[in-house]
């Protein structure tokens, strides 16, 4: 067991093939302070340099649920060296493009240039993070900027469903939160509670300095000593798991519906409870999530794919799509289907979804699994493409592994997969499991919660 106790044995004889192990090794210091340094050098010309922070939604409470979001907004509006005019124009005369994102358990702030700026992103960046003047004015201004966005973000059904279906998985959990927050904490969050997060969740160990790109190592060790060495570290650190830890996220399942006649098509998604990133058993679910695959009624024909998810959809003809998804957290995770139909009828799709979803739990062909698995490399390698995905990616390892996993080592622990692991899998999570649903639309076809439940057990293979 080349990868660990708990990892899948490889094949016997494997060989790990030689053209990817010239990748270009991920480069980690630590700082004084606790804060890393991780850098992946290509030279492109340009550089992606991001500060990665263990801090997002599911760090907040219910009265301040929405403060990272509202953060993300705010840390752009000027610091105490610069007002947001003069920060503005400094970063249009570099050409700079500077952006950030807040999800369930992290917060992105990060800025892309040329090599040569690459000391102006890192020190723009440190005197945002650690500078940044929020004032109560500011609050006050950027509070129907977001109201616009929550706007924006409930007229688009899948988004809106995924929010649905985390406060259906998690109900009493952070995790079940929105990322925006309700509307009632958007307009009453104040700056003491900005603060105060800031002050709580914003420290070095919980922070992981990205360069991607033509980026060398030494050189961003020195610039993070010079503008984050100030940082002070925490005397009494607490780490994202910690936090977890203490509060931790557990599945209570359930059925929400919002029926909506007005809508041309049903939304619907199918959720059951799997691990957390980091578990032994995330690499065969992403497999078994590869199985599954994707079916879009005006892209290949159905019939055609060698999914057989698409191939049983492709005979419903009210189908429009389906996707399957795996999103996972430090200490769990949701794995399903997304599909999008015409009513009515609704059952003949959710019919064939339950069947093809509890399938993996008995039989798994060969063939189907090693085009899974060529499916799911194909996709790794692409997600890595240019220095913005590379950084992203890096950061989200940290924060999650600890470490930035080679490619071979990803590839080895993929090919480990066999049939027998992908069914140990799918009966662990999903063969007589307790599941989420969310949907939208003209649902009035779409079976009750029972029905469901049933089809996770029902032994028609």
């Amino acid at each position: 067991r080349m990868l660990g106790a708990n990892a899948e044995p490889l094949p016997p004889g494997y060989e790990v093939p030689k053209r990817l192990l010239r990748q270009v090794p991920t480069r980690v210091t630590r700082l004084g302070n606790g804060m890393r340094v991780a850098t992946e050098s290509h030279p492109m010309g340009a550089v992606t340099v991001g500060v990665w922070i263990d801090a997002g939604t599911r760090y907040e409470t219910p009265s301040s649920n929405g403060v990272a979001h509202f953060l993300e907004h705010l840390i752009f509006k000027g610091t105490r060296a610069r007002t947001q005019g003069q920060l503005e124009v400094q970063v249009e005369n570099l050409g700079m493009h500077l952006n950030a994102y807040t999800s369930r358990e992290m917060t992105a702030y990060f800025g892309r240039a040329v090599k040569s700026q690459l000391p102006q992103v890192v020190e723009v960046l440190a005197d945002i993070l650690q500078n940044s003047n929020i004032t109560a004015q500011s609050v006050e201004n950027e509070r129907d900027v977001i109201l616009r966005e929550m706007e924006e973000v409930n007229k688009q059904p899948g988004e809106l469903l995924f929010d649905y279906l985390h406060g259906s998985a998690y109900q009493y959990c952070p995790l079940g939160k929105t990322i925006l927050g309700p509307e009632e904490n958007i307009r009453s969050l104040t700056r003491d509670q900005l603060i105060s997060y800031i002050q709580t969740h914003y420290k070095p160990h919980r922070m992981v300095l990205v360069g991607a790109g033509d980026v060398d190592h030494d050189e961003m060790v020195n610039l993070a000593n010079k503008h984050f060495g100030g940082f002070q570290p925490d005397p009494n650190p607490m780490t994202a798991f910690d936090y977890a830890k203490a509060d931790p996220a557990f599945l209570t399942g359930g059925d929400i519906r919002l029926q909506d006649d007005s809508m041309r098509q049903a939304h619907f998604v199918f959720a059951w409870e799997t691990c957390g990133a980091a578990h032994p058993d995330a690499v065969a679910i992403a497999v078994l999530y590869s199985l599954l695959g994707t079916y879009e009624r005006s892209g290949i024909p159905g019939d055609c794919s060698s999914s057989r998810m698409a191939q049983a959809l492709s005979k419903v003809p009210n189908c429009k799509s389906l996707s399957s998804f795996s999103t996972m957290y430090m200490d769990t995770g949701l794995f399903g289907v997304y599909a999008i139909g015409e009513a009515p009828e609704l059952d003949d799709i959710a019919h064939e979804v339950m069947i093809e979803t509890i399938r993996p739990c008995f039989k798994v062909d060969e063939i189907d699994l090693a085009r899974a698995k060529a499916s799911l490399k194909t996709n790794t390698l692409a997600a890595l493409d240019g220095s913005l995905a590379i950084a992203e990616d890096i950061g989200r390892q940290m924060l999650s592994y600890g470490r930035r996993i080679p490619v071979p080592e990803l590839f080895a622990r993929i090919d480990a997969v066999d049939a027998e692991a992908v069914k140990r899998v799918a009966s662990k999570y999903l063969y007589d499991r307790d599941l989420s649903v969310a949907a939208m639309g003209p649902v009035h076809d779409l079976p009750d919660y029972n029905w469901l439940r049933r089809r996770t057990f029902w032994l028609s293979y």
